[in-house]
């Protein structure tokens, strides 16, 4: 039974949530705070397989908590409760990068949380972050970090200058994927031959708070994909929380186009969606990327792919993955042809698309 630590100001949410975790054989709630500090001091004194941490608190909140495990380099696997609001997807977004690994949207109303939707996805989420790795490091990848990565990806670029044919990347990814992203995304050139397009599991509200994040670490251009939008090389499309991306033509343009409709995979936007629309494009060969992330998202809609078109599958490897899920399916289905460190995934990119 996974030992948990709940972090919430709200006593009745304190109950609520408890509750939905006890209810779960696999977790038990052992100890509960209701501020960061009580949160900090339970942390120096015990181990825990998960913590469930509110934002805002008083006394300290959950992103003061997160810089104060980093000062006393505790290691613990954070999922954190946020909010909807724009406020709250900008400060999740620092949780991600301080080191919690993944994050519910909490209700404003305690009673809201007993609904059937929420229940099922807080505890899958909560199983996810209880069984992966904690990160490697805990430290976000700095703008200083990606000038010094390019120097490394001008190299890998002189030699994918000559590649030819129309190809677009497309990537999955979902727990652990927004730092995953870090590493990848900002070490892209901004003279990269095709567009990328990008399914992040994400409610909305969310996704463009990381498209603006990586947007501000990169050379290439990163956004919410709008409907519409026509993809052009050197930027990526990131899938807007709660819709699914469909990539369509539209005479000899390519152009983003969102349907409603319900989960798949368990998610909204799925990847596996993506992939498929890729199948009547005008695409000589789509370059699949899958990084880490609970689930197998992706491994159906390559499949499907594969019948239609050139395919070439990039998987991130396991030892650099939160959590080794998506990665791990399209594995075992056979469908990848490159096994990848997370570090490395932006330059066999560039060497498999090319640069103008």
């Amino acid at each position: 039974m996974k030992k948990i630590l709940l972090i919430d100001d709200s006593a009745l949410m304190r109950t609520v949530l408890s509750d939905i975790i006890n209810s779960d054989s696999r977790f038990q709630v052992v100890d509960k705070a209701k501020d960061g500090v009580e949160g900090l001091d339970l942390l120096k004194k015990n181990t825990y397989d998960a913590v469930v941490l509110d934002i805002n608190m008083p006394r300290m909140d959950g992103i003061t908590l997160l810089r104060e495990l980093q000062k006393n380099k505790i290691r613990a696997k954070i999922m954190m409760a946020s909010t909807d609001t724009k406020e709250g997807a900008k400060v999740t977004m620092d949780a991600l990068d301080l080191g919690a690994l993944d994050f519910v949207h909490k209700p404003d109303r305690a009673s809201e949380c007993r609904g059937e939707d929420f229940t099922k996805h807080f505890i899958n989420t909560l199983a996810a972050v209880a069984e992966s790795k904690a990160p490697v490091s805990v430290k976000a990848f700095s703008i200083d970090e990606a000038k010094e990565s390019r120097k490394v990806v001008e190299l890998v670029s002189k030699s994918a200058s000559k590649i030819t044919g129309n190809r677009i990347v497309a990537i999955a990814s979902s727990t652990g994927g927004p730092r995953a992203l870090q590493s990848v995304i900002p070490k892209l050139p901004k003279n990269l031959k095709t567009p990328v397009v990008l399914v992040q599991h994400m409610p909305e509200g969310f996704t463009a708070s990381l498209a603006e994040r990586l947007d501000s670490l990169s050379d290439v251009r990163v956004k919410e994909a709008a409907e519409g939008d026509v993809l052009q090389p050197g930027w990526v499309y990131i899938s807007r929380g709660g819709k699914h991306m469909h990539i369509i033509k539209q005479g000899s343009k390519s152009i983003i186009h969102y349907m409603d409709g319900p989960t798949r995979e368990g998610v909204r936007p799925c990847a596996n969606f993506m992939y498929e629309s890729l199948m009547d494009s005008d695409y000589d060969e789509v370059c699949c990327v899958v990084l880490t992330g609970m689930g197998a998202d992706g491994t159906e809609g390559i499949k499907n792919l594969k019948t239609k078109k050139k395919v070439y599958v990039i998987g991130q490897e396991e030892s650099t993955c939160t959590v080794y899920g998506m990665p791990k399916a399209v594995a075992t289905a056979g469908l990848v042809d490159q096994v990848v460190k997370l570090e490395n995934v932006a330059q066999e990119i560039i060497l498999h698309v090319g640069v103008n």
